[in-house]
């Protein structure tokens, strides 16, 4: 139980990484410092209402909600907590008295509380904000430990496509119409979401590989990455190869739209109520999964991410640096976010969901899918999420999904070549050509023609 794991926690006493904090009724400022602190060097525990030796003397339960509150608010507000931070205060009983505990990351940019940057070491929280080398060291060592913050100085914003960034802004209006991102510039936003830094070390400064990945063109991000790439295979039947395929070497924003596509066109959607309201089991599970996969993926590793449909699972491997080795269950996880600009982004356009709650939510749905198993998630240098499939996922009939497609394409071609005024031999070459998402100068060159508006105009 996690209660347990939290009880011995504490029983170890105060460390680099372990923290105690007195709270009744309301959180004292040192809080903030504190994690601060935590967030610059290693992540790591605070609990609230627990004294330096350990004892617990809990919170006032009449206090609890307004003191979760106030941590928001404070962590989210740039002017008092930079860059702000989106951690959810758990409370627990222990000997029957209530604690918050603060799982705090490793932060991948430098935090500062009140325009002040905290260190920690054994002794505590350090002030260093005055003491250049300790600051300058505290950079590089952000610089080399994410490689979502690698910097390519001759990139620019035209090597990013705009057309993405402006439905970026459309889709933080949807999650919270009050969003920042809606109104500012594009380049105020990328700044914002972290995507445009200054290297410490170099001088240097401009776009991340974050930056690149998540809204780069195609043509940018296989100039910097030719590695990569992201292969959803169909497996079901076909053994020796594969019965459906997508080979994907696009952004993050649209691979996840891909990934999306491709899981619910192959796999069922069984009908489920929650609370009197239907809800998608596959939705909820391959959410958090096709999420993870693109967020906590080592990116200079060449090994490809893969998402595999078999029969009786599906199974995803990614690329990994990892926290730990083993199985991870909710009941022993601890947050550690891989390329935290990157989650963050997602969390910001509504993918994503608080760090740590996708994994309680992962094991509820999947065991709502798959009569009662389990998920697997495997953290070792390869990545593993194993969800099992419920046993009416697929018949014992092989469905030739290619030849179906294009029987109901070819019936339905004629009439549609009418009704838009197309050469039907044309349309007809057009759909078998788009089976798979194209972009408009690989259609054009497959219909032999150069002139963009004309294309646009038929």
């Amino acid at each position: 139980m996690l209660e347990e794991r939290i009880r011995k926690i504490i029983q170890q006493g105060e460390g680099i990484h372990v923290e105690f904090k007195r709270c009744r009724n309301q959180v004292n400022r040192d809080v903030y410092k504190s994690i601060c602190a935590f967030l610059n060097r290693i992540g790591g525990y605070i609990f609230l209402g627990v004294e330096d030796n350990g004892t617990i003397t809990g919170i006032n339960p009449d206090s609890l909600e307004s003191i979760k509150k106030n941590i928001t608010t404070t962590l989210n507000n740039p002017e008092k907590f930079n860059p702000p931070l989106y951690i959810i205060p758990e409370s627990y009983t222990i000997d029957g008295k209530i604690i918050l505990f603060l799982p705090i990351p490793k932060g991948s940019q430098v935090y500062r509380c009140n325009g002040r940057i905290y260190d920690r070491n054994e002794d505590g929280d350090l002030d260093i904000t005055n003491q250049g080398e300790s600051v300058y060291q505290l950079y590089l060592r952000k610089q080399s430990a994410f490689s979502e913050n690698r910097i390519y100085p001759y990139v620019s914003i035209s090597d990013l496509r705009s057309d993405l960034i402006q439905r970026i802004k459309k889709m933080v209006i949807v999650v919270n119409p009050n969003h920042p991102w809606g109104t500012i510039n594009d380049q105020e936003l990328l700044k914002s979401a972290q995507l445009y830094q200054r290297d410490y070390q170099s001088g240097k400064e401009g776009y991340t590989l974050a930056a690149v990945l998540l809204l780069g063109k195609d043509e940018v991000i296989g100039s910097i990455l030719p590695q990569y790439r992201t292969d959803a295979i169909l497996r079901v039947f076909d053994l020796d190869r594969c019965d459906d395929r997508d080979d994907i070497r696009t952004n993050l924003i649209e691979t996840y739209d891909r990934l999306i596509a491709f899981i619910n066109k192959h796999l069922p959607d069984p009908f489920y109520l929650e609370k009197d309201q239907r809800i998608s089991l596959r939705d909820r599970i391959f959410r958090e999964v096709i999420s993870n996969l693109c967020i906590h993926r080592e990116y200079m590793d060449a090994f490809p991410a893969k998402l595999i449909i078999e029969k009786k699972q599906v199974k995803t491997e990614n690329a990994n640096r990892p926290h730990g080795h083993g199985m991870i269950r909710p009941d022993n996880f601890t947050p550690y976010p891989k390329n935290p600009t990157i989650a963050r982004f997602f969390k910001e356009i509504g993918r994503a969901d608080e760090l740590g709650s996708g994994i309680r939510n992962l094991y509820k749905y999947t065991k709502m899918y798959s009569n009662g198993i389990n998920p697997k998630l495997i953290e070792n240098t390869i990545f593993q999420t194993i969800i099992p499939l419920p046993q009416i996922a697929f018949t014992t009939e092989k469905i030739d999904i290619t030849e179906q497609a294009t029987e109901q394409a070819t019936e339905q071609a004629t009439e549609q070549a009418h009704i838009f005024g197309i050469d039907e031999n044309v349309y007809i070459k057009l759909l078998n050509f788009c089976q798979q998402p194209r972009t408009t100068k690989e259609i054009m060159n497959h219909l032999g023609l150069k002139h963009r508006e004309y294309f646009r105009s038929q």
